[in-house]
């Protein structure tokens, strides 16, 4: 009995402590889960970041990166590599290095516009960014880089705009104040009145004109062009814009023709196709000398996609340099600028054909050789052509970005056309 007493003590002795320490032990795993330690924010040795993080950055437009305590990088997006932010596992832009490191010490969010050279471009372009660095955790740090180069350059159109409008309007309106002065000063004088007011109109006239184009161009850069779109009669296109510079080609007897393949038709808003070819021809005329020619033939060409139609205005006049080529569907650009306003151009006539173009999935360019005329080509899909590409899609060919910007509206046949510079 004494023997079996001592077992059972000693079993029970031994069951305590195996219960007390398996307590102690759960206590002691419960604390350990709760307190928050430095190894759960750090990346193992996988280099994997905490739960979470990776999605939260891969649904970012950012570009971003992420530093160890070591700087090197743990993860980078695709368009970080892209802009160059990252070569060899390192980050390879020594101001945000810097600032990732002092965000790392004094845990504070860091924020900084850079200007950095484009990669692949020996022309010293220059990439404007906003760069933010901010902690993640005790250990990593994050670095987030918006690319603001597209939103400068706008700016930079939109302070260009106004600086031109506001010298364009800045001509006629102080002319019509001098103007009236003149007329009231002179109103003893009937020959002079007369001369003043003659004036008066012309600067109202180039104001009207002014105020005109700068709506129209306005239009078709924000309206979407093949919302009321409709085959459109190239021949009557053709008549239209005949009719429009006759008395001015009249007075200067330059000869108008029109040749070229009949019955072509294209498909889009016919206001804006014949703004577009109007201002061509318009153009032929005011730059062509007497007695010259100014030609508008028509023809279909056959391309992969379906057939385009491409309208060509040749004149004889004086022709532009090639420095100037490149820049004449520019807003207020004038290969001669005294010569345009004789003639009351406004310089906005080019950049409404571009931008009606560029709507309608086509283009414009120019041949010219100084002293020997110049040849403006209009290209664009043919209407026949754009109905089929259209049922292929499944909806509208050419869909306007609302920003100057057009592209198709299939994704399996993506296709950008030439983006326009954005108006204010």
């Amino acid at each position: 009995m004494d023997v079996n007493a001592a077992v059972a003590a000693a079993a029970a002795i031994a069951g305590l402590c195996t219960g007390v320490i398996a307590m102690l032990a759960f206590r002691w795993s419960e604390r350990d889960q709760k307190k928050p330690t430095r190894t759960s924010l750090r990346p193992d040795s996988n280099g994997a970041l905490p739960p979470g993080v990776d999605t939260v950055l891969s649904v970012l437009s950012s570009s971003a990166v992420v530093l160890d305590e070591s700087d090197s990088v743990v993860k980078a997006s695709s368009a970080a590599y892209a802009l160059g932010l990252v070569r060899g596992g390192r980050l390879a832009v020594e101001p945000m290095l810097h600032m990732a490191r002092d965000t790392r010490r004094d845990g504070e969010i860091r924020q900084v516009e850079l200007d950095l050279p484009r990669r692949g471009t020996g022309r010293g372009e220059a990439l404007a960014v906003s760069a933010r660095v901010a902690p993640l955790g005790s250990r990593l740090v994050l670095l987030l880089v918006e690319d603001l180069t597209e939103a400068r350059r706008i700016e930079a159109v939109r302070r260009d705009f106004v600086a031109n409008v506001s010298h364009e309007l800045k001509t006629p309106v102080g002319a019509l104040s001098l103007l009236s002065e003149a007329v009231m000063d002179a109103s003893d004088d009937p020959e002079a009145v007369e001369r003043f007011a003659g004036r008066m109109q012309i600067e109202a006239t180039r104001l009207t004109n002014l105020v005109q184009e700068l709506i129209d161009l306005s239009r078709v850069q924000n309206d979407d062009p093949l919302e009321d779109a409709e085959p459109v009669r190239v021949d009557e296109l053709v008549a239209e814009a005949i009719d429009r510079c006759r008395q001015q080609a009249g007075s200067k007897q330059i000869t108008m023709a029109a040749g070229g393949t009949a019955e072509l038709r294209i498909w889009g808003n016919r206001g804006q196709l014949a703004a577009a070819l109007g201002n061509l021809v318009e153009n032929a005329v005011n730059y062509s000398p007497a007695r010259t020619r100014v030609g508008i033939a028509a023809r279909r060409l056959a391309v992969p996609g379906g057939d385009e139609i491409e309208i060509a205005v040749t004149d004889q006049g004086i022709g532009i340099s090639e420095k100037d080529r490149e820049r004449v569907f520019e807003r207020f650009y004038r290969v001669d600028p005294a010569r345009s306003r004789a003639t009351g151009g406004t310089g906005l006539g080019l950049a409404i054909v571009k931008h009606v173009a560029a709507s309608h999935g086509g283009e414009v360019t120019v041949w010219s050789s100084e002293g020997q005329g110049s040849t403006f080509t209009l290209r664009l899909p043919e209407a026949g052509s754009v109905r089929d590409r259209d049922r292929a899609a499944g909806g509208p060919l050419i869909v306007n970005g609302g920003d100057g910007t057009y592209r198709t509206a299939n994704p399996d046949t993506l296709e950008t056309f030439p983006a326009p510079e954005v108006l204010p």
